[in-house]
């Protein structure tokens, strides 16, 4: 029997449709008998509940997004377990959306949203944001917004972050311990809350222990791949260039590892390399690599853990907080000495 429904099912088993409803969300409405009545009607005729009908009865989609600059960034594949862990326990759909690294697309699909296509959302911002106008507005509308890793830390809801000054500053007392005066920080961006707090931290070590931070140690970078390629090879060919690098993000991890070995600069010999990076190949890279290691699985759970507490509640008020998450660091070889 094709296209089966509640309805048939119902007037098979003379019962309310109401009733079988409440079978198939465990109603403890229903007693034990009438629901193996009808589990057992409904397995024989091969009956499917819907699952987006009912949420369209209660105004829900049983469903949250999950917004990002990349996924290349393995940070970001990791997080994502995390929150899908949550997820599918309590039975929701997570659907990914890619910004790549755009406010405008990043804009777009908020304002999507807002006709009630998600019912809650958890974001990582890219790196050209730097207003929170379209996330409040979306908030307004009653759809929760909970931020993880990348934050607009004056926005008044629950960010998910890591120790990012911290790390910062051990990153870069790392550096100065294995015996490096001169560290050069490369970003992508000078406007995120974690950059700028990594390189308060990084500027902090630098201060601790007399050493200058120059203009020039600051270098912005692109996301373009050959473009980084190109600047970092130009910072390293300087004369006083530096003898430390701390890639504040982990696709630039690469680009460092391609210029010193096109330079034929030995890592960690002439300059000693540190990264902000979760990716499994780290230590089997030549040579392998020193991290900073991001609670990525955790920080997405958490995320997700946070954001469904608030969609069990009426009004999805979430409070203006944030939860930090411990990074570590992780010591290889290419910052021995």
């Amino acid at each position: 029997m094709a296209n089966i429904s509640m309805k048939m099912l119902a007037k098979e088993l003379r019962l309310s449709v109401s009733t079988v409803s409440k079978v198939f969300t465990d109603s403890h409405e229903i007693s034990e008998q009438t629901k193996e009545k009808v589990l057992a009607l409904a397995k024989k005729l091969n009956y499917v509940p819907n699952p987006y009908a009912s949420s369209l009865r209660k105004r829900q989609s049983k469903t949250i997004a999950v917004v990002l600059p990349e996924v290349a960034d393995s940070f970001f594949s990791v997080a994502i377990n995390g929150i899908e862990s949550v997820a599918r326990e309590k039975g929701y759909h997570v659907l990914i959306y890619l910004t790549h690294e755009l406010l405008e697309r990043e804009q777009a699909i908020l304002t999507d949203f807002q006709s009630g296509r998600v019912d809650g959302v958890l974001i990582s911002v890219s790196n050209e944001t730097s207003t929170d106008q379209h996330i409040t507005e979306m908030m307004q509308r009653g759809i929760p917004v909970v931020f993880f890793d990348r934050v607009c830390e004056e926005t008044a809801t629950t960010r998910i972050t890591t120790n990012d000054r911290d790390s910062g500053y051990l990153a870069a007392q790392h550096l100065i311990e294995q015996g490096c005066k001169r560290i050069a920080y490369l970003t992508i961006s000078e406007s995120l809350s974690i950059s700028r707090n990594r390189l308060t931290g990084c500027k902090q070590a630098l201060a601790a222990h007399h050493l200058p931070f120059r203009d020039s140690d600051l270098v912005l970078c692109t996301d373009n791949e050959a473009e980084n390629l190109a600047i970092i090879k130009a910072l390293l060919e300087k004369k006083n260039g530096p003898d430390g690098i701390i890639a504040s993000v982990e696709k630039l991890t690469a680009a460092v590892y391609l210029a010193c070995k096109e330079l034929k600069i030995a890592i960690p010999g002439k300059v000693k390399v540190i990264s902000f990076s979760n990716q499994s190949t780290a230590p089997i890279l030549n040579p392998s690599l020193t991290t900073i290691t991001q609670p990525a699985f955790e920080m997405g759970k958490m995320a997700a853990t946070v954001l469904f507490n608030s969609l069990r509640k009426t009004q999805a008020q979430l409070r203006s907080e944030t939860i930090v998450v411990p990074s570590v660091l992780v010591t290889r070889e290419s910052t021995g000495k």
